[in-house]
């Protein structure tokens, strides 16, 4: 489902009217993680399947699910204290912690630098990313798709400032894309691969050779610092989940597509993009990571300087 921006913020203010969940998470009995996914990925494969329930079962604990249409969107759920546990491309964390959530770095998957793109309309005149020079670009504030367009704008001579940016969420970005209200849209699967596949959208870029484009876990402090074991249970299942999405990548799609809305053939397209293989942060993540933090901090995209490195979760994934 799309979440609106209405049930958005009944979402967020149910969470700061009612404190009491974080202590049902911290209390010996009912003990709830509260997990954020997106309309795609691991995490809606790891719900359906169902395993996740069964695994924290064992220890105690129970699982609340709740979607939302972008990684920002879900970490500033984590922010207001609405969930505990989520999964998010590069940047959304970035703009998190410049905002003093208290958000952990908990795992990563390996760069798919391929599974994001600037897209154009077929019969669009633009052929390279220089011309988008004054032109309208549609994306998702603060996602990881921001980082590749700045990247893509640099290596092409451009600045960030050299086009017109329209903020949209993916769902929206596609309608303008479709309407010709938009000259591009910077965007990710499987809604890359559906653009590609329904309107025959062309790849002006990928992140190949510019961004690694990491998919992390995300927690809160909170739930870090006091359920390491849950944590690990969460780890274990989402890498059961990958390597079964690997290895069996059109049964993942045919899964995948009732919840998501989207054919299996887009979906297999995509998930043959994505990356598998969950693991801890290695130094070279983090650096990678600390990059794209200085990168928004230079174009007073956040507010002030963060290190990545404080809120790394130490120790294996």
């Amino acid at each position: 489902m799309k979440i609106t921006r209405r049930a958005f913020t009944a979402v967020v203010a149910g969470a700061i009217a009612t404190p009491l969940t974080h202590v049902r998470l911290a209390g010996a009995a009912d003990k709830v993680v509260r997990i954020g996914y997106q309309k795609y990925g691991t995490l809606v494969l790891l719900k359906g399947k169902g395993t996740l329930e069964k695994k924290l079962e064992s220890i105690g604990y129970t699982v609340e699910w709740t979607e939302f249409p972008g990684g920002p969107q879900l970490l500033e759920a984590l922010n207001a204290g609405a969930v505990d546990f989520g999964s998010t491309g590069e940047t959304p964390p970035i703009f998190a912690q410049a905002a003093n959530a208290p958000l952990v770095y908990i795992a990563h998957e390996p760069p798919a630098p391929r599974g994001e793109a600037i897209l154009v309309p077929k019969d669009s005149p633009i052929k390279s990313v220089a011309e988008l020079k004054g032109k309208k670009v549609a994306f998702n504030k603060g996602s990881n798709v921001h980082y590749l367009l700045v990247k893509a704008l640099e290596e092409a001579g451009l600045t960030y400032e050299d086009v017109e940016p329209s903020f949209l969420a993916p769902a929206d970005g596609r309608a303008a894309f479709e309407k010709g209200a938009v000259d591009a849209w910077v965007i990710w699967d499987p809604f890359q691969a559906a653009a590609e596949v329904a309107v025959e959208a062309r790849e002006l870029r990928n992140g190949e050779g510019i961004v690694p484009n990491h998919q992390f876990y995300l927690g809160t402090k909170a739930l870090v610092d006091g359920h390491a074991q849950a944590i690990d249970v969460l780890i274990e299942a989402i890498s059961e989940i990958d390597e079964w999405t690997k290895s069996d990548t059109a049964a993942a799609a045919a899964e995948l597509s009732p919840s998501v809305g989207i054919p299996e053939p887009v979906l297999v397209k995509a998930l043959e993009r994505q990356s598998y293989g969950i693991k801890s942060l290695d130094d070279t993540v983090v650096a990678q990571q600390q990059s794209i933090a200085d990168t928004f901090f230079k174009l007073k995209l956040i507010p002030k300087e963060v290190t990545i490195a404080d809120v790394v979760r130490k120790g294996k994934a």
